[in-house]
C-alpha cells in the first residue's frame, strides 16, 4: 500500500524473490520524494545554484547576465520527474509487479479494498506492507489554501518568482526553499520557533548556516512564533512574536508553511485489524518491520524515525526479504541526512553532544574547507568536516559536514560507521587529490593529532 520509495522498492524486491505482488498507489509511482520532494526540489536548487554561481563569478573570468526562466525550469523539472516515474513503471513490469491505482483500505486481515473512482476491487494477500508516506503538518491559523498559504507541492508549481516570501519553519524544507528563492531575487523571511536553524543538528553547523542565510539577505527570526495572517492590499501580513514577547510583522506575497510532516496512517483501516500506532500516528514495528498483527508490515515515513527516502528504501528491502523468508533486519548503525542549503549540510551518527550524553569520552577532529585545495580552487571555502570518535578506541561515532559536496561526502562516513571503522582506518585510506573528501581524511587525522594541512592542537569537547 503506497507506491513511494518504500513501497515500490519493497514491491520490486519481492518480485525479484519470486513473490506475486500488487502495488497500490493512489496517484503516481515515486511518492512524495520523486514527485514533490527530493528530485524536483534538487532539480530547481541545482539549476538556480548554477545560474547564481555564474552571475557571481566575475573574479573567475565569467561575465555577463544570467537569468532563470521559472516557466522553463518548471518544464525541465516536470520532464525529469516524468522520466524517472516512467523508469519505475518499467522496473515494476520487468519484475512482474502489478501496479493498481486507487485508494487502499484494509477491510479485514489479508484483504484490501481498492477504490478506483466509482469502482472498487478487493485484493487478498498473505502479507500487507503499509508504505503510505507522510503529508505536511498543518499549522493552526495557517491552514493551507494553496494560494496565500502554500505547501512544498504548491511552490514547485510557481511559474513566477514571488517578490517576497515568508517561510514558517527553519528546518530542511523551509531552508532549502529560503536559499533557493533568495538567489532568485525574492525577499525571504524565515520564522523559526526553536533557538537555531535546522533544529536538532550540530550547533556549530547550525551557526554556520545561520551566517550563510544572513549573507544571502535572508531575514531570520529565531525563537519566534507565527501567530496570524491577514490580507493587506496586495500583500499578506504575518504577525509573529519574538522571544521577549514583542509582536512584529512582515508583509509578503506568499507564505510557505514548512513546520514538519506527519504520517499518512489515517483512513487505511489499521484500527479495524488492531495495528498499533503511537499518539503521533506512527505505526509501531520491530527490527524486521513487522507490526503487532501477523502478516502486516510498515516501512518509511509511517514508522518512527527520520522521514527520509533512503530510510524508506532500506526498510522496503528488509520487509520484502523478511516476507520471502530471508534473515534480514533493519539494524543500520546510522541513517545519514543531507540538506541542500548553501552550503550543503550532511550528517551521520552522533554529534559531540549526543556522544557525550551517551557516556563516551569524545575525541573530535575538525578540518576547515579554507585549508582544502579543492575548495580553494573552486571558490567554495565556507564549511568544515567534523569527526566525532571514541577517545579510547578511536572508533568513529559520527560525522558532521557543512560545505560544498557534503551530500556526496557523507556516504563514506556512513560506510565507516557501518563497518565500525576507526580514525586510523579513515586516516590511512588514500583519498584522491584534489577532492573534497580529503577533508574527511584530514579531520580524522586531526582527531589523532596527525593532520598535515592544519596545525594540530589539543581538542576539547
Amino acid at each position: 500500500m503506497g507506491g513511494g520509495v518504500g513501497g515500490y522498492v519493497a514491491a520490486i524486491r519481492l518480485g525479484q524473490l519470486g513473490k506475486r505482488v500488487a502495488l497500490v498507489e493512489k496517484h503516481r509511482l515515486g511518492g512524495e520524494c520523486l514527485n514533490y520532494g527530493c528530485i524536483p526540489t534538487k532539480t530547481w536548487i541545482n539549476t538556480v545554484k548554477t545560474a547564481y554561481t555564474a552571475s557571481h563569478s566575475a573574479n573567475k573570468g565569467i561575465t555577463g547576465d544570467v537569468h532563470v526562466d521559472l516557466k522553463q525550469l518548471k518544464t525541465w523539472k516536470d520532464d525529469v520527474v516524468k522520466k524517472l516515474v516512467s523508469g519505475i513503471e518499467g522496473l515494476c513490469r520487468s519484475n512482474r509487479v502489478e501496479v493498481v491505482y486507487g485508494m487502499g483500505n484494509i477491510i479485514s486481515e489479508g484483504r484490501v479494498e481498492i477504490i478506483q473512482g466509482s469502482n472498487s476491487r478487493t485484493i487478498e494477500a498473505e502479507n500487507i506492507i503499509v508504505a503510505t508516506g507522510s503529508k505536511p503538518t498543518v499549522l493552526p491559523g495557517f491552514e493551507y489554501d494553496h494560494i496565500n498559504i502554500v505547501d512544498n507541492h504548491d511552490v514547485l508549481e510557481f511559474t513566477e518568482v514571488p517578490r517576497s516570501l515568508c517561510i514558517i519553519g527553519g528546518g530542511a524544507i523551509g531552508l532549502e526553499f529560503a536559499f533557493l528563492f533568495s538567489k532568485l531575487g525574492s525577499k525571504v523571511t524565515v520564522i523559526e520557533l526553536m533557538d537555531q536553524l535546522l533544529p536538532g543538528i550540530d550547533k556549530e553547523v547550525a551557526a554556520l548556516i545561520y551566517r550563510s542565510a544572513v549573507s544571502h539577505s535572508i531575514d531570520v527570526h529565531l525563537e519566534s512564533r507565527a501567530k496570524s495572517w491577514s490580507r493587506v492590499n496586495d500583500s499578506i501580513k504575518v504577525v509573529f512574536s519574538e522571544k521577549n514577547g514583542e509582536e512584529r510583522s512582515v508583509e509578503c506575497e506568499r507564505v510557505l508553511v514548512a513546520v514538519g510532516r506527519r504520517p499518512n496512517t489515517d483512513g487505511l483501516g489499521l484500527e479495524r485489524i488492531g495495528v498499533q500506532r503511537d499518539r503521533a500516528g506512527y505505526i509501531q514495528v520491530d527490527g524486521k518491520l513487522r507490526t503487532n498483527v501477523k502478516g502486516v508490515y510498515a516501512v518509511g515515513d509511517v514508522t518512527p524515525g527520520p522521514m527520509l527516502a533512503h530510510k524508506a528504501n532500506r526498510q522496503g528491502e528488509v520487509a520484502a526479504e523478511v516476507i520471502a523468508g530471508l534473515n534480514s533486519e533493519f539494524d543500520n548503525v546510522a541513517v545519514p541526512n543531507a540538506v541542500f542549503t548553501d552550503p550543503e549540510v550532511a550528517t551521520a551518527g552522533l554529534s559531540v553532544e549526543e556522544a557525550s550524553k551517551s557516556g563516551y569520552e569524545v575525541s573530535v577532529g575538525r578540518f576547515p574547507y579554507v585549508a582544502l585545495g579543492r575548495a580553494v580552487s573552486v571558490g567554495e571555502t565556507e564549511g568544515f568536516v567534523k569527526v566525532v570518535a571514541d577517545a579510547k578506541s578511536g572508533v568513529i561515532l559520527g560525522v558532521q559536514i557543512v560545505g560544498s559536496e557534503a551530500s556526496d561526502m557523507i556516504s563514506e562516513a556512513s560506510l565507516a560507521l557501518e563497518m565500525g571503522a576507526t580514525l586510523e582506518d579513515v586516516g590511512a585510506t588514500i583519498h584522491p587529490h584534489p577532492t573534497f573528501p580529503e577533508a574527511l581524511l584530514e579531520a580524522a587525522k586531526h582527531a589523532e593529532g596527525k593532520a598535515i594541512h592544519i596545525v594540530n592542537r589539543p581538542r576539547s569537547k
